[in-house]
């Protein structure tokens, strides 16, 4: 392992394909012995410090269509707190189900499973009819892991019945020093970005793409007004920069004076900082409360001079989304994905028929749109919102912090990069937008 990273350190890039791949690896892992280990606890009360082990693994052979990826760094998303948690369910169960599908997908279905859904790394070899990568190519990864055997996935690969999120719902995931992805997974990494940076973006930066931009969701115009939830978190501040991209306005909803002033850093100008205002959208576990609704409808009309939202980009789920039904306009849209509050929603339909208002779920990002999303980085109209990284021994720690909001933006992890900076080979671009690439690191 040593000698592939001094060849990439060196920018030998041309020696990787050359080097021997060891026959073992580190990974951030779950075991499937300790599934219950948190059996009669209540969410919060489950400490990923506990589930999540650092642990040397078999590095697996790429099969027909795969790449196998020396990861320099990856990043931390809601999807690893729910594996470390083991909510919904165990992914186990995922590992199980995907491993009876064919040979090739059964080496997924182990007593370990290593997690994460990002990656920037270099290639290092590549399996039988890949052609568009080759090994010492510098690369970001998608995390759509898709088959494409069924008719439906042909018009959008989302919605292909095999469709399942790398590192969540198969092994081998990018919290690691080496990954196994397909080879359409692949992207080009940022050239003016560190590794830390451009892992930082891939999951929630095509989701929020999707959500919002595509045919698929939203169909976000120019002047609308958007009202975005925990709108500095993940996927949140790359929402709020692809409204105020799309020449729209973003209202922006956050937790603590801290995280509205890192939403003004990134243009918006609407901030509903929640916590200060009071707002309390249950009365109880069981009631919801409609005058809060009222009240934070009337807040959205008094900074946007008296328009609703034409779109609510909705991710936190049960806690919000009878709020995001209610205050979005006649004919509007709430577009929601994630529920990290929670699955199950409850809102009062009248506000939804008799208003004429859609919901539309979205899911990732198909391999079009996350690379559009990521041509959007790649061209410095979208920047990373890294707020704080972390060595791969600190993972555990990390996914801890998420699971209890205690971050902003993205949370990054040096998988095989000894330190941060390194990985950028445009500096000229990187000096043109250096201020908004750092504005998180500095929150």
């Amino acid at each position: 392992m040593q000698k592939i990273l001094d060849a990439i350190l060196a920018g030998e890039l041309d020696e990787v394909g050359r080097l021997p791949v060891p026959e073992f690896y580190r990974g951030v892992a779950l075991h499937a012995d300790e599934t219950a280990m948190f059996e009669g606890l209540a969410g919060p009360d489950k400490d990923p410090r506990r589930s999540l082990h650092l642990d040397e693994v078999a590095t697996p052979e790429p099969a027909a269509g795969e790449v196998l990826v020396a990861v320099m760094a990856s990043g931390i998303n809601h999807n690893t707190v729910w594996s470390s948690i083991f909510e919904p369910m165990p992914t186990f169960a995922f590992l199980s189900r995907y491993g009876r599908t064919s040979p090739q997908a059964a080496r997924h279905d182990l007593p370990y499973h290593v997690l994460g859904s990002d990656l920037a790394g270099v290639v290092l070899r590549c399996g039988e009819g890949v052609a568009a990568w080759r090994p010492g190519d510098q690369v970001v990864a998608h995390c759509l892991s898709v088959e494409l055997d069924h008719p439906d996935g042909h018009a959008d690969t989302m919605l292909d019945p095999e469709q399942r999120i790398w590192g969540f719902e198969t092994n081998f995931g990018g919290l690691a020093e080496l990954a196994l992805v397909k080879a359409n997974q692949l992207m080009p990494k940022p050239r003016h970005l560190t590794w830390e940076e451009s892992a930082a973006s891939g999951l929630v930066n095509s989701t929020a793409y999707r959500q919002l931009v595509s045919a698929g969701g939203a169909r976000l115009k120019q002047g609308d007004t958007v009202l975005i939830w925990g709108a500095t978190g993940g996927l949140g501040s790359y929402a709020t920069q692809l409204v105020l991209n799309g020449g729209a306005t973003p209202v922006c909803v956050v937790s603590s004076p801290q995280k509205a002033q890192a939403a003004r850093r990134m243009g918006a100008e609407l901030v509903i900082d929640r916590s200060a205002e009071g707002y309390r959208f249950w009365k109880d576990e069981h009631t919801q409360d409609p005058r809060e609704w009222r009240r934070f409808g009337s807040r959205i009309r008094e900074l946007t001079g008296g328009e609703d939202p034409d779109i609510v980009f909705e991710h936190p789920g049960r806690e919000t989304f009878g709020a995001s039904v209610y205050v979005a306009r006649r004919g509007g849209t709430v577009v929601t994905c994630a529920s990290t509050s929670g699955y199950e929603h409850v809102f009062d339909n009248r506000y939804l028929w008799m208003n004429l208002k859609r919901i539309v779920g979205t899911h990732f990002a198909n391999y079009r749109e996350a690379w559009e999303a990521n041509r959007l980085i790649a061209r410095g109209q979208v920047h990373p919102t890294l707020s704080r990284v972390v060595p791969l021994e600190g993972t555990p720690q990390a996914v801890r912090d998420v699971h209890h909001n205690l971050h902003q933006g993205k949370v990054g992890v040096l998988c095989l990069a000894p330190g941060e900076g390194l990985g950028v080979t445009d500096p000229e671009l990187r000096a043109r937008h250096e201020p908004a690439i750092n504005r998180f690191r500095t929150a």
